[in-house]
This record gives structure tokens, sequence and C-alpha cells, in this order.
């Protein structure tokens, strides 16, 4: 169903070795939750998958094979519907199950990256912003050492966008292209719209976004809430996920399967989830907004890519684009920009629709898309963005 039908392809599932010291944590001795990696190996593991197209020619795929980093609490697999039309145009496509998450090793966070800074210390690393950034960054570039990956185009969705922007600004040289699927924390929070300090908020709201804040710096996500409660009441929650945010997927054996992967990854030991507090306050801003560190990247190309119904504001892309144009008229060296948009798609435009979010992936990494593909828009702060982008559906229907 989600592929070329006269692709030739090839698909392993492989796990990668890389090595604890790279990861410049402050401990290492931590043995994983899952994995057969204990205390005393030299060694955590980054899950994968990767497909290639054998009958393609150089001149028929990008020079660069394209990495995709998932989201939050999801995993490689949650591009199912992508992978196969990808590559086709790639010489390679490899989806990661990020460190921490997945099948990938999940060592305890809680004893690897620090919960409050030591402001004592005077390493930056031991910041536990950074030291989050450096857990998963420094695990995609010993993946990419490890697989002999020269360069690639670095695909980011979510969570996954906020860490390929980390990544790039650490490691331009092995980045071609940047692409940002419907990317968190790019905008800087505007300290008016706190729903705490508004006066037309009722005061219920405010209590339950005061819970919530208690609960979001107190560690607690999404996955150790639903390990918390009987599995049988877990896995009924999470099909109503799948039901109401993916009504897209009207497949009953499709929509099981889904529903299947999300719960099992989502009843492993926790781990890689653990850094949502310490990389974004509550209400999905960054405490380093992405806005503010794209327009420095030693990188060509970025795109931002977002669906039509998306809860991802498009104006923090629109506002990195214009950052970008105003800097290279005072001739500056800065990224040049692009911004699409998905119709009929929200936050998850990969599973929402597959096809148009391939053709922007495609475009974003200089590519052409099939003749007759679903294109997405194209799009510039002030020219038509509004007419396109509708914000979330749950928002639009009150």
């Amino acid at each position: 169903r989600f592929a070329p039908a006269d692709l030739d392809h090839e698909i392993e599932v492989f796990d990668t070795d890389i090595p604890r010291s790279a990861l410049r944590l402050s401990k290492t001795d931590v043995k994983c939750q899952i994995n057969t990696v204990n205390a005393n190996a030299e060694h955590f593991v980054v899950h994968g998958v990767k497909v290639t197209n054998p009958s393609s020619s150089s001149t028929d795929t990008a020079a660069s094979p394209l990495v995709i980093l998932h989201g939050y609490m999801n995993g490689s697999l949650y591009f199912y519907r992508n992978l196969l039309g990808l590559a086709k145009h790639f010489q390679a496509v490899y989806s990661l199950d990020q460190l921490g998450w997945g099948l990938s090793s999940r060592p305890d966070f809680d004893r690897v990256v620090p919960a409050v800074a030591d402001e004592k210390s005077g390493n930056d690393d031991i910041c536990p912003i950074q030291a989050s950034e450096n857990f998963f960054v420094e695990s995609l570039e010993a993946w990419r050492k490890a697989n002999s990956i020269e360069r690639m185009n670095l695909c980011g969705h979510s969570m996954g966008g906020y860490l390929g922007v980390a990544y790039a600004e650490r490691y331009p040289q092995h980045v071609d292209r940047l692409i940002l699927l419907s990317p968190v924390g790019v905008p800087e929070q505007d300290p008016e719209n706190d729903p705490l300090s508004r006066p037309d908020i009722p005061l219920r709201f405010k209590a339950l976004f005061g819970t919530f804040r208690y609960l979001w710096a107190r560690g607690t996500t999404p996955g150790s809430f639903a390990r918390s409660i009987p599995q049988s009441q877990a896995r009924n929650m999470i099909d109503k996920y799948v039901e109401g945010r993916l009504p897209q997927v009207t497949c009953s054996n499709e929509r099981q399967v889904l529903g299947d992967y999300l719960f099992h990854s989502a009843m492993l030991p926790g781990s890689g989830e653990f850094s949502l507090n310490r990389i974004l306050k509550p209400g999905a801003y960054a405490r380093k907004p992405t806005v503010l560190r794209i327009p420095n990247l030693d990188v060509d190309h970025v795109s931002f890519v977002y669906g039509q119904y998306d809860w991802m504001d498009c104006s923090g892309g629109l506002e990195v684009q214009r950052r970008c144009q105003e800097m290279h008229k005072t001739g500056s060296q800065v990224p040049q920009v692009e911004v699409f948009g998905v119709s009929k798609a929200g936050h998850m435009l990969q599973i929402e629709n597959w096809e148009e979010t391939n053709a922007a992936i495609i475009l974003a990494a200089g590519g052409k898309p099939e003749e007759g593909s679903h294109l997405p828009g194209r799009f510039a702060e002030g020219v038509d963005e509004g007419m396109f982008f509708k914000g979330s559906r749950f928002r639009s229907s009150k």
C-alpha cells in the first residue's frame, strides 16, 4: 500500500554498538534496562531500520542518505508509511530508534543526566539541557561513525527536529540538508501568554494548568503514567489515542498493529522520555529555542514541514525564515530556509498524509518527486500562509 509499484527494495533491521565513552555523560557505568548490555559493557546499542533500492542509479537518488529521527515517545517504525516511497529517491533511508527509546539501549536517564544544574561544577556538560542534548547528539554521532556515513540528509520529527538542530549545530560538516517535520521548540515563549498570569483564563483552567505544570516539573511523562496504571487501562488509553488522533488509519488491522507498537514501546522501562522537562518548558517551549540557533547553523539548507492542522505553530518556521533573510541582506552567511505545508494533516503528518509528506521531504532534500505526486505548498511569512494553516483541529473546532 505504501510503496511505488515498481520499487525493488531491501529492508534491514540492525543494531549498532556505540561506545559509552563517546556520550560525554557524567556517569556511564549504568546498566541498561533493556537489551543485553550490562554496566560493565563498553557500549550501548542503537536500533534502526535501513531501506535501500538496489536497482536505482546514482543519478536518480540523492547523493547522501536520509537519516530519520522520530519524535517524543515514538520510534523508528512510526515512519512505516514513508520508508519504501522515500527509498526510491535516496541511496539509503535509515530510520533510527534514538538512544533511550524503542529497541535501543535504555539506560536509567536520571542516573546519566542530572535533573538540576550543578552551578559549582563549571562544566557545561553537567547542565541538564546540555547533558540531555549530549545524550542524543553524541549517540547519533557515534552511530554515524560506526556506519561510515560521511554526510547525511538529517530529518527529524517533533522532538527529533529539535535534536536534529542540536546535532547540526555541533556537527554541521556531516549534514547536507536539515529537514524539520513539525519540530518542537522553535519559537520563544511570550510571557504575556502564560495561562497562569492572564486574567481572562477561568480559574478551573488555571488550576488544571497549575497541576500540569507541577507534574511536568516532577518529571511525570505520558509513559510513566501509562506504566503506573493497569495494563488493560493503558492499552485502552493508547487505542483511543490512535483512533482519535489518527482517523486516517482506517484499516482495523493497521490500527491494531500501530496500537501494539505504541503500547509495547510505552511499557518498556522509561529512559529518553525523561529528557522532556530538561529540554522543554510546560507548553512545549524549548529552554533553548531553536529560532535563535538555526540562523547560526553552518548548514546550507534548512526546511520546515508543517501539517495544515498542526498544533506546532508554523509561525516558528516562518520567523526563522524571516530572520535568515534579513541577516542575508546584511551579508551574513545563513541557511536558506523553506517552509512547506502538508494538506489534510496535523502534527502526525507522516501518517496522516504520507504521500505529500514524502514529496515535501524529497523537495527539501533537493530532489524531484514522482510525476503526478501530491505536492506540498511552499510558504513565506505574510504570503497566503494564513489561508492554508488552520491550527489544531481541536482548537479550530471550538
